[in-house]
């Protein structure tokens, strides 16, 4: 599969990011542009069923770790650090313990290799509510989208989904709606491993987010016996949106540690 993406500096070891469900690897451009290119050559990525990418049939972490997996052998990068947050940091992890002669270092933002409750449902249903090819005025869609999501930020990052069609007049889902509801249960579900990925990596957590807990640290250390845990104070799960400036430089100064 040709995943889409976007480049982003022209020299430096290869850094590879992956967003979280719902998400796009526009989630990540101002980081990739203004911190990251600074050291590192930057593919910000959409994974299968988002953005730009492809759309399948299949949907789960071994399939997004053979993208990954591709997605280097393709470009000729021979290995690279994987940055991942929430799904994407689970893409992330299956992908460094599966392949993990092409990962050197591993980063995952407010994520544990555990399983989690479906707490997405309600986004989805909500969604799945909404024929977006019925309007061709984003603020109609966006007034229909707040009678179940009252939240203007998570409504506004779901909206980056919407494209429009010039040719029909009307909107459309960019990612694969029907598949990615469909196959929710895989996103929650535990990576699993034959054996632990024993090269750096890191965990970074939103000191108010509940997606990382203590006891998760135990689990962790079985799977990546070199990781190193960062909480940053006053961030949720957005991490990289609510406090950019100290995920990168926790993300900076583990990659100038381990280089």
């Amino acid at each position: 599969m040709d995943l889409h993406y976007a480049e982003y500096g022209d020299e430096g070891p290869a850094l590879i990011i992956l967003h979280g469900l719902l998400g796009a690897h526009g989630n990540w451009h101002t980081l990739s542009r203004t911190r990251f290119s600074e050291h590192s050559q930057v593919y910000a990525v959409d994974q299968r069923n988002h953005g730009e990418s492809p759309h399948s049939d299949q949907f789960d972490y071994d399939v997004m770790a053979v993208d990954t997996r591709d997605f280097i052998e393709q470009h000729h990068l021979g290995t690279a650090t994987l940055l991942g947050h929430s799904m994407g940091g689970k893409t992330a992890m299956q992908t460094a313990l599966t392949y993990p002669d092409i990962v050197d270092r591993l980063i995952v933002v407010d994520m544990s290799p555990r399983s989690y409750p479906p707490s997405h449902e309600p986004l989805l249903n909500a969604l799945q509510r909404i024929d977006p090819t019925d309007y061709n005025d984003r603020s109609a869609i966006d007034d229909v989208l707040a009678k179940d999501v009252p939240s203007f930020s998570i409504r506004q990052f779901l909206l980056k989904n919407l494209d429009y069609d010039r040719d029909a007049e009307h909107y459309r889902w960019k990612m694969n709606l029907p598949v990615i509801a469909a196959n929710y249960g895989q996103v929650n579900k535990p990576v699993q491993a034959d054996q632990p990925f024993d090269k750096p990596a890191l965990f970074i957590r939103g000191g108010t987010s509940s997606y990382v807990q203590d006891e998760d640290m135990d689990r962790i250390n079985e799977l990546f016996p070199q990781a190193e845990l960062v909480t940053v104070e006053g961030a949720g799960h957005w991490v990289h949106a609510e406090k950019p400036t100290e995920l990168a430089d926790a993300v900076e100064s583990f990659i100038n540690q381990t280089a």
